[in-house]
């Protein structure tokens, strides 16, 4: 990867790269855009393929992060960090507080919190360090663990595209494939079974599945055949890249709607989507509950005045049919014109003032 060539393409502002011998710390930072306010986006941790493998995963999920908080309407950049290693293996406290020590020395610029491979527990190591870290315990003012927020965005964003794709948002006698049995997804089965919905469900995890058959009687298939049942939903709440060449002919589904990031393999995939009469909810709109929820610590913690903010994400998905519907174009495509005309919005008014600022300046 020419990483500046890289950077340059995306208007990419820093990349920290961060190492600690005594803990083995081998850490990237990655900010993209702070023309909203501060980075904010969470700490992965990873068994990368290769040093390249993680750099180009921390520059792709800032630069989601940056769009995501855009389109929440939070006043935040997009950052992230990820971690080589082990989650399982290769967590020792020394490795967060050297992480936290990075952070602190950037001075606000990034903020960081919970993310794949990372804990609450990981999160209060880097406080020990740093005040510039969300997602920590509940005992020192903060909001805990985001996954059921999370998980409850997507619950009312897919309302939201079920109202779109078959007149209305009810989900009781919808049957809903969940391709992923995580955190957030297990939270998510629970209010598609509180509503009526028919779950049929696929996780690598035999522990996973287990527990969501018995609890919510969903059925379980094999990781492979979950793309091509019969269903009105497929909620995707695994890995990435799953709506690709392979699996859209698979698709029988009529709302695509779930947490996992990065959904589109590429991006003509959501255009070929849209082409086929699917309703594809975004993947960072639809699962900006846990990052509207954490931005919430920074005011002083609200936990009604955070869930009040995640259940506009049905109104967001809604707003961004709209706009698919009214200019032509897929929802992802209308989903990025949403937050880039936010971006550019702030940018010029910040622009404009500063000119003002210094016309004032030179004529005293």
């Amino acid at each position: 990867m020419e990483i500046f060539k890289y950077m340059e393409k995306y208007d990419y502002e820093q990349v920290v790269i961060c190492q600690d011998q005594t803990s083995g710390l081998k850490a990237i930072i990655a900010i993209h855009d702070t023309t909203l306010g501060p980075a904010l986006g969470g700490t992965r941790m990873w068994t990368y393929a290769s040093e390249e493998a993680a750099i180009e995963d921390a520059l792709r999920l800032a630069r989601g992060m940056t769009y995501k908080n855009a389109a929440a309407g939070l006043n935040l950049g997009g950052g992230k960090t990820v971690i080589m290693g082990d989650p399982f293996k290769d967590k020792n406290e020394e490795m967060f507080r050297a992480l936290g020590r990075f952070i602190q020395g950037l001075n606000g610029r990034y903020i960081t919190a919970e993310d794949v491979g990372t804990t609450v527990a990981d999160m209060d190591l880097i406080h020990e360090e740093t005040n510039y870290v969300t997602g920590i315990s509940p005992a020192f003012g903060s909001s805990g663990n985001p996954s059921p927020v999370t998980a409850y965005g997507v619950y009312v964003g897919m309302k939201a595209a079920a109202k779109e794709a078959f007149g209305s948002e009810s989900l009781e006698g919808k049957k809903v494939a969940v391709q992923g049995l995580g955190n957030v997804a297990y939270t998510l089965c629970k209010y598609l079974h509180e509503d009526g919905a028919q779950l049929i469900v696929t996780d690598i995890n035999e522990t996973a599945v287990k527990r969501v058959v018995e609890e919510f009687g969903a059925t379980a298939v094999d990781p492979t055949e979950i793309y091509a049942q019969d269903v009105d939903i497929f909620a995707p709440c695994a890995l990435g890249a799953i709506i690709n060449d392979q699996t859209i002919p698979q698709l029988k589904a009529k709302v695509i709607a779930g947490s996992a990031n990065n959904q589109l393999q590429e991006s003509h995939h959501g255009q070929i989507v849209h082409e086929l009469g699917i309703v594809y909810a975004p993947d960072y709109v639809i699962n900006a509950g846990g990052v509207i929820n954490v931005a919430d610590e920074l005011y002083g913690y609200n936990r009604d005045r955070a869930m009040k903010r995640v259940e506009g994400i049905y109104d967001s998905i809604a707003k961004i049919i709209e706009i698919s519907k009214r200019d032509g174009i897929p929802t992802y495509l209308a989903a990025n014109r949403l937050a880039e005309e936010r971006i550019s919005r702030v940018s010029k008014s910040r622009s404009t003032f500063l000119q003002n600022e210094k016309h004032i300046l030179s004529n005293r």
